[in-house]
């Protein structure tokens, strides 16, 4: 027990529950708990993303075999995103749990600062280009922006390939670092319980479990949805490729319990990388994938979006057209890109797809801030088994046996 950190974190997270129920003015000041935890691993993300995508790339025997994982991770990821928001409509159309529900009149929550946040960030294929490519080497760095890391680490990775014989000496000493990265990873995780707790009780203590009760239907039906996209859709895809979802659960099941606990995946995407290699999937394919999947392959957030989307539409009583939906779709696509991980990001996302499609009031998004921290560790633990499956899928791909 002293050493298995899943019963660990299971324990911590009933332990910040009991507090954020029974001591909740107390829980709310213990947030910085998990603040903190998750501050710790965000600041190593990059370094780990930039060194493991190096040393992946340059041991490539065939670069050209870069832009063919490249390109087959990209058509996976959208069709894998598609799949979710589908899945998410037609949940929606099916139950309608925003029918016959009243909007509340609480003048204490200021949607408007979601919704600039959500103007202030453009969505578009433009704009993600332009977001890729940093203004500066350090820069992406420094913003932890994993998208200018990965772009910076593949032409890095591609130029040291290049050299031969010349780059081995860098190339191994990217791959020492990337052990000592690895290391403080490791030190890291001895307090993932302590921040588990924190984020655990304040969740509770600040919204309460009652406030779940009014909007109970929606939050059943999006962990059931997510459980459906992992459990069949991603279990069928597996199926196909020979490649079992179970086992592979089971093998990450510690850093599942560590993002129920913080809601939020970027805090074992260095562990997630590990423990695929270890595995058996090749780092190659681990450094390519991960890291790209965590800025396009938010399974959890486009369904997420789909359904409170519709929520709002079905709770302003709007009756969205097969084409509207359609459209809606479209831009989903494009807005649940970029949100790689981060806390809360995924309502800015949403306020962005509201405000995006011209036809839904931004004011429906009042009703769902309430349980949005809920939501978030629903969505976060689909994008955390959506990543690292899809890294096991493509690397079958690259060879089928």
């Amino acid at each position: 027990m002293r050493k298995n950190l899943t019963i660990q974190v299971l324990i911590a997270m009933l332990l910040g529950i009991a507090m954020g129920a029974l001591f909740p003015e107390q829980a709310v000041n213990l947030k910085f708990l998990g603040d903190v935890f998750i501050r710790l691993i965000k600041m190593i993300v990059a370094p780990i993303v930039f060194l493991t995508i190096v040393t992946g790339i340059s041991g490539m025997e065939n670069i050209s075999k870069v832009g063919r994982l490249g390109l087959r991770s990209i058509i996976y990821f959208e069709v894998a995103s598609t799949l979710a928001i589908l899945i998410g409509m037609g949940v929606m159309n099916i139950f309608h749990p925003g029918a016959n529900l009243q909007m509340p009149n609480d003048k204490s929550v200021d949607i408007a600062t979601y919704v600039n946040k959500s103007a202030a960030q453009e969505h578009g294929i433009t704009s993600l280009l332009n977001n890729i490519i940093p203004e500066s080497f350090l820069g992406a760095f420094v913003k932890g922006d994993l998208l200018s890391v990965l772009f910076i680490a593949v032409l890095f990775g591609i130029a040291l390939a290049s050299m031969g014989e010349a780059g081995k000496k860098l190339e191994k000493t990217c791959e020492t670092l990337t052990q000592v990265f690895f290391g403080i990873i490791n030190l890291l995780m001895k307090i993932a319980p302590l921040g588990a707790f924190g984020a655990m009780a304040f969740s509770v203590g600040k919204f309460g479990l009652a406030s779940l009760l009014p909007l109970l239907n929606l939050v059943l039906l999006a962990i059931a949805s997510m459980a459906f996209f992992v459990f069949v859709v991603l279990g069928l895809i597996g199926r196909y490729y020979k490649v079992p979802l179970l086992p592979f659960l089971r093998h990450i099941r510690e850093e599942i319990m560590i993002v129920l606990g913080t809601a939020s995946s970027e805090t074992v995407l260095p562990r997630l990388m590990k423990k695929l290699e270890i595995y058996g999937c090749p780092r190659q394919i681990v450094g390519m994938v991960v890291p790209t999947g965590y800025a396009f392959n938010l399974d959890g957030t486009a369904l997420y979006l789909a359904m409170c989307t519709l929520f709002i539409a079905q709770v302003y009583a709007i009756d969205l057209s097969f084409y509207q939906q359609a459209s809606i779709l479209g831009i989903m696509l494009l807005t649940s890109k970029g949100a790689a991980g981060v806390t809360g990001s995924g309502f800015v996302v949403l306020a962005a797809t509201v405000s995006a499609t011209g036809i839904l009031p931004t004011e429906g998004l009042a009703l769902l801030l309430g349980i949005d921290r809920f939501m978030s560790t629903a969505r976060a633990i689909t994008n955390l088994i959506g990543n690292g499956f899809a890294a096991l899928i493509i690397a079958k791909m690259e060879k089928p046996v």
